[in-house]
């Protein structure tokens, strides 16, 4: 049993009353619940975990844990997550060419959830004000190979000058009080309080107002929180409502494991009943809260117009010389649709070759910009790893297979020796899964172009 606090206690119990309030502290005290989402846009999605227990209303997303060193996390065809934190995304429906934000977005699960559903057409910047967390945000979005993200890390009210009234569809899942990762995490109870959950308002406050500002009119907003807290959740909805013109979206999901919002615990505003509410006694996963809201096309929240991005001739812009050594690596690839016009496309920055999401000249702090296809070195091209994952998308032949022990050397940033006759660059799987680039010698040794940032302490 959790030791929670007994401010927490007697707040729900005068919430929920005695009875629903005790069945609540008792699923909080249960293990937690773990699950997985595969990624669509890899080619394959033939994975070893047991998809016999499907998530409800999430598309491709089962109960299960899945192991780090797998080749489905490490090739990007699986991403954990737990199954409440699927919801925000899901809700957002986010359709092709759309421009969508995701505002506080590391470790990624959502970014990635959002990046599938664009499909490599439209924009998503994902934001992540901690440098820190911001590198986990790259190397997730990288692994599920989405080619149109901009990753920035940027406090929100830097971004908005940037972006005014641009956004399609925002997602906030704000920083929360977390009452909702007590029994996944205990810690998190050492660090809960009544005033740290009105800290928390005011602070998801400040972060609305500013992706306000980024909204077109007409757009949509989810807002998310992993708290149980009303004061963070009905509360905010309430405010957004009051303050900004939003209305609630009612959702279409019709599990029996979804609850929703109560509207006593704010100001009674009927459409609240329309936000929904994830509980640990749903026994669908975690705690969570989500509210789908639409802004008015006439809302008179700004009358700034969306800037307009000049089309200037970067100096960016690749030399011929330089253009066919890339091609001389990528033409021997099949290419997936966002590549499939790369050369009047790319750019280069410090002999770094990218595929930008946008083009324009911006005044943040950006962490990636789109998908980096690899390094110029003196004449030669050398493919990186985010090329590696964005050519998983379609079926390849110039792959190399490796076995359970050469697989885990690999991890380890060892080479090894490979019975192929490709030689060159060619992409490295392991249960038929893409992970890696790597080089193949005349003497048949494969080269190793995993990152290091990213290989195993240990082989095994």
């Amino acid at each position: 049993m959790l030791n929670l606090p007994a401010e927490f206690t007697n707040k729900y119990q005068k919430l929920l009353g005695q009875e629903q309030a005790a069945i609540m502290f008792k699923a909080m005290a249960e293990p937690s619940k773990k699950a997985f989402r595969l990624n669509p846009l890899k080619f394959t999605q033939q994975v070893s975990y047991n998809c016999g227990q499907p998530v409800p209303e999430i598309n491709a997303a089962y109960y299960g844990q899945v192991v780090g060193n797998d080749p489905e996390w490490v090739s990007g065809t699986v991403y954990s997550q737990d199954p409440s934190a699927m919801f925000p995304a899901t809700l957002m429906k986010v359709n092709p060419g759309d421009k969508v934000l995701d505002l506080c977005a590391s470790p990624g699960g959502k970014s990635t959830a959002l990046g599938e559903q664009l499909a490599g057409s439209g924009l998503l910047v994902a934001n992540e004000i901690s440098a820190t967390r911001a590198k986990i945000l790259r190397e997730n979005i990288e692994r599920w190979g989405i080619t149109n993200c901009l990753i920035t890390s940027e406090d929100p009210a830097n971004l908005v000058p940037q972006f005014p009234q641009f956004f399609d569809k925002i997602l906030v899942d704000a920083p929360c009080s977390g009452e909702g990762m007590f029994r996944k995490n205990p810690d998190a109870v050492n660090y809960w309080s009544q005033d740290y959950v009105l800290v928390c308002q005011k602070r998801q406050q400040e972060i609305l107002t500013q992706a306000v500002k980024m909204l077109k009119p007409g757009g949509e907003l989810v807002y998310s929180t992993c708290t149980y807290a009303p004061e963070e959740d009905e509360q905010i909805v309430s405010w957004l409502i009051n303050e900004f013109g939003f209305f609630v979206v009612a959702s279409d999901l019709d599990s029996a494991k979804v609850s929703h919002g109560r509207p006593e615990w704010a100001d009674n505003n009927s459409a609240l009943k329309e936000t929904l509410r994830f509980w640990p006694q749903d026994d669908l996963g975690e705690g969570q809260f989500a509210a789908k809201l639409k802004l008015p096309d006439n809302s008179e929240q700004s009358q700034t117009k969306e800037k307009k991005y000049k089309k200037t001739r970067s100096k960016l812009l690749l030399t011929k010389e330089q253009t066919e050594l890339v091609a001389a690596v990528l033409d021997k690839f099949n290419l997936p649709q966002p590549l499939a016009n790369w050369r009047p496309e790319i750019r280069v920055s410090h002999d770094h070759v990218f595929l930008p999401a946008i083009k324009a000249n911006l005044h943040l702090k950006v962490i990636n910009n789109g998908l980096e296809l690899g390094v110029l070195k003196k004449n030669r091209f050398e493919p990186g790893h985010q090329l590696a994952m964005a050519l998983s998308q379609v079926q390849q032949e110039r792959v190399v297979e490796l076995n359970r022990d050469d697989y885990a050397a690999y991890l380890h940033g060892e080479t090894v020796r490979v019975k192929t006759d490709l030689r060159g660059f060619v992409l490295v799987s392991a249960r038929q899964l893409i992970f890696s680039f790597g080089k193949v010698t005349g003497n048949g040794i494969l080269k190793n172009f995993y990152p290091k940032g990213l290989r195993t302490l240990k082989k095994g």
